[in-house]
């Protein structure tokens, strides 16, 4: 009987996305039930692959070969005791399976004793028969590579994680906690501070268990104990599979407008016209946003100039990590001014903001006021049609923030770019789409000159079943946008940021 997993385990195991089973499924060259694959179908649909060179058989080998080193110990591997509970499960699964083999070889007893009894000629050849194929079932080697071998090991590596109600999943690694490995695989759970105090990402364990790995000053009610409930930023999973009940963030208004003050790591020249921005936030004091929305970054009275002044700007990075926040600030942003002292920091992007940045007054160690965040211009998660990203000229911050989510949670079969300037070299971040279409077999990168864009959009096979975010400055992405419309393009598909 062949062993069957969930489409996330198997797309773990083999190293490809979830969609790319998925698409497998829909095209008939992989059986499923009731969203389980088996991995005897896997291992036949797949005959090329080769389990050796997989990312992750080169894991397990490394920690057959590399056990009780301690950098392993303290940074691969689960704590002992996890590993204990997840090897004693695992110990109970095989003990099951040789009772099942146990049960096979007595009834096979049974049918001997019969056919001995039988005084027909093919009787004798049916027990020969039954004799070798026992023996064969009994002393054949696992193959070296076998999945479920491979799975089996990667249980006891990476916990496995659903979330309801959303049916989402997730891979906890190691000792990492529950929330860190949420945010990476792309979810937007509930959250604050990150460290245990709060009690805003609490979650209630309905299968399965959860163990912290670092301290907590916040305390549950008698009822939270009773229901099973653990902060989700100080818990680890302790076994193989866990359930848990968490409130999520589906859409902008799920997330409450934060501020928090930010140091700045870094300011790095991307171009002659585009500085990289990157701030870091406390760890108490973390800011949650979905991939695509904007926030307003403010300098506070007396550190650049005599006055307050801010830029609304959309953050560039996931949200998958919180605390650092990547910014692109152009120096042709014209679109406002001061804000007097006292006179709350909201409002569209600031041309003051980015002269401090290009001339050095905001600088690495510098505070910078964070407050948001504002948009709606975010992933439809719910949707499985390909995804088309358009970027003119600095509209790629936003559009970054997009593909690295869209990245993390497999959100559909394709992602393409377009990415259009005016001068030449105004595609600013270059060898990073060249990686993205490198790394992902089904990801296209085409950069553009400003007037070839909709030509370009045009030939794009499958637009109009494609959702397409489109953005930039309003000048360029609001003619655009109506070409599509008018081109065939449903507008529930059409996501427009007008910077």
């Amino acid at each position: 009987m062949s062993q069957w997993l969930t489409l996330s385990r198997a797309a773990h195991l083999l190293g490809i996305s979830r969609v790319a089973l998925q698409k497998r499924i829909r095209e008939g060259d992989l059986p499923s039930f009731d969203g389980m694959v088996a991995v005897d179908d896997l291992q036949r649909t797949w005959p090329q692959l080769d389990l050796d060179e997989s990312g992750s058989f080169e894991k397990t080998r490394a920690i057959r070969e590399d056990a009780f080193a301690r950098r392993l110990r303290e940074r691969v591997l689960p704590s002992q005791e996890a590993l204990a509970q997840r090897l004693f499960v695992q110990g109970q699964e095989l003990a099951e399976l040789q009772r099942t083999l146990t049960r096979y070889h007595a009834l096979f007893d049974v049918l001997q004793v019969r056919l001995a009894q039988t005084p027909q000629v093919t009787a004798g050849e049916l027990q020969k028969l039954l004799d070798e194929g026992l023996a064969r079932a009994l002393s054949a080697p696992a193959p070296a590579a076998d999945v479920a071998a491979l799975d089996a090991m990667l249980r006891v590596m990476s916990a496995h994680v659903t979330v309801k109600p959303s049916g989402r999943e997730f891979f906890v690694e190691g000792s990492e906690t529950l929330l860190k490995a949420a945010l990476r695989a792309g979810l937007a759970p509930n959250y604050g501070c990150g460290n245990g105090v709060c009690g805003l990402c609490k979650a209630r364990v309905v299968a399965g268990e959860a163990r912290a790995v670092a301290p907590s000053d916040y305390r549950f009610s008698e009822a939270e104990k009773t229901q099973n409930h653990v902060l989700m930023c100080v818990c680890t999973a302790h076994s193989s599979d866990l359930v848990l009940e968490v409130l999520e963030a589906g859409a902008p208004e799920d997330i409450p407008e934060q501020r928090i003050v930010a140091k700045v790591r870094s300011v790095d020249v991307l171009n002659d016209e585009v500085m990289r921005l990157h701030l870091q936030t406390p760890r108490s004091n973390r800011l949650r946003f979905l991939a695509g929305q904007r926030v307003t970054l403010g300098v506070t009275a007396g550190q650049a100039s005599g006055a307050d002044i801010h830029g609304e700007y959309p953050v560039a990075s996931c949200p998958c990590d919180d605390r650092n926040l990547i910014f692109h600030i152009s120096r042709s942003d014209r679109r406002s001014g001061l804000c007097p002292p006292g006179i709350p920091l909201r409002g569209p992007a600031s041309a003051d903001f980015s002269h401090a940045v290009f001339e050095g007054r905001i600088k690495s160690g510098d505070d910078l006021s964070v407050w948001g965040p504002w948009g709606r211009f975010v992933l439809v998660e719910d949707s499985a049609r390909p995804l088309v990203f358009v970027a003119v000229e600095d509209g790629f911050a936003p559009i970054n923030s997009l593909i690295e989510h869209a990245i993390a949670v497999d959100a559909a079969e394709s992602i393409a770019l377009y990415w259009a300037s005016a001068r030449p070299g105004g595609q600013y971040l270059p060898n990073q789409c060249r990686a993205w279409a490198a790394a992902l077999d089904e990801f296209s990168y085409l950069p553009l000159a400003t007037d070839d864009l909709p030509t370009a959009l045009k030939e794009h096979a499958g637009l109009s079943n494609s959702e397409v975010y489109l953005a930039g400055a309003a000048a360029h992405v609001e003619p655009l946008a109506a070409a599509l419309l008018v081109a065939g393009l449903p507008p529930s598909q059409l996501h427009v940021e007008a910077l």
